[in-house]
């Protein structure tokens, strides 16, 4: 009895501890406002800085970029899309786009392991059966509809990493989902990044807007439906059984 409170006890420590990192990390970007940092407007003013930079220091200015972008993924900060367009800028579409994806898939792999540590257990106390039905529905078919939310950008990133935790998706699930299903875009903004020189010298803005054009978005959702043809197919098969 005195182990189990004792293991309890130890688990709440933890979980504080993690909690009160996350939210130290937002109180530091909201206090010395880190969000000017993450901006367009940032990053034209900085741009010849950060050119010579990774001119002169490639290898650790690469890192030095993947390690920004996991921690503004794991507090969920805005600015990630800045980033990826910097890395485009900076680093040339394939690597830029590379770094992207490395940045923000492990970030939100961070996330996701907070998230389900910190309040996962919480949650399923707390709603209990119905949790557990739409989770055991969901998680047949994880793969697929995590790949469809990764590949077509309708939900907010951090709400997909936060609700993959809270249902109980596996982790290797989780992992694998993001980073492929990621790739897409982050090459489509870095591409965006990386020829946006002219514009940064003009101050005018990029056109953000691109993913959504149907010669991109359009192959985006015919990837979406190969994902989620084995559902359906499943659920054909169980139909035509019955």
């Amino acid at each position: 009895m005195t182990q189990s409170i004792e293991n309890e006890s130890t688990k709440t420590s933890k979980r504080i501890f993690v909690m009160g990192l996350f939210l130290g990390g937002l109180a530091a970007f909201v206090y010395f406002d880190l969000g000017a940092y993450l901006s367009y407007a940032a990053l034209a003013e900085n741009e010849e800085f950060l050119r010579n930079t990774v001119a002169a220091h490639n290898l650790p200015a690469a890192a030095a970029y993947v390690a920004i972008y996991i921690l503004v993924v794991a507090l969920s900060l805005p600015g990630a899309i800045w980033l990826t367009l910097s890395g485009g800028l900076l680093f040339g579409v394939w690597l830029g786009g590379t770094l992207a994806v490395l940045g923000a898939g492990t970030g939100a792999a961070v996330m996701f392991l907070m998230a389900k540590y910190v309040i996962g257990d919480t949650l399923r106390s707390r709603f209990g059966s119905r949790l557990t039905r739409f989770e055991a529905a969901f998680n047949r078919d994880a793969w697929s509809y995590l790949l469809v939310l990764r590949l077509l950008p309708i939900f907010p990133f951090f709400l997909i990493n936060l609700g993959a935790a809270l249902i109980g998706v596996r982790f290797s699930v989780f992992a694998l989902t993001t980073y492929v299903g990621i790739i897409p875009g982050a090459l489509v903004y870095a591409s965006i990044g990386n020829g946006i020189s002219v514009l940064l010298r003009q101050g005018a803005q990029p056109d953000l807007s691109l993913i959504g054009r149907p010669e991109i978005f359009g192959p985006l959702v015919g990837f979406a439906v190969l994902a989620l043809a084995p559902v359906v197919w499943r659920r054909y098969q169980r139909s035509g059984a019955h």
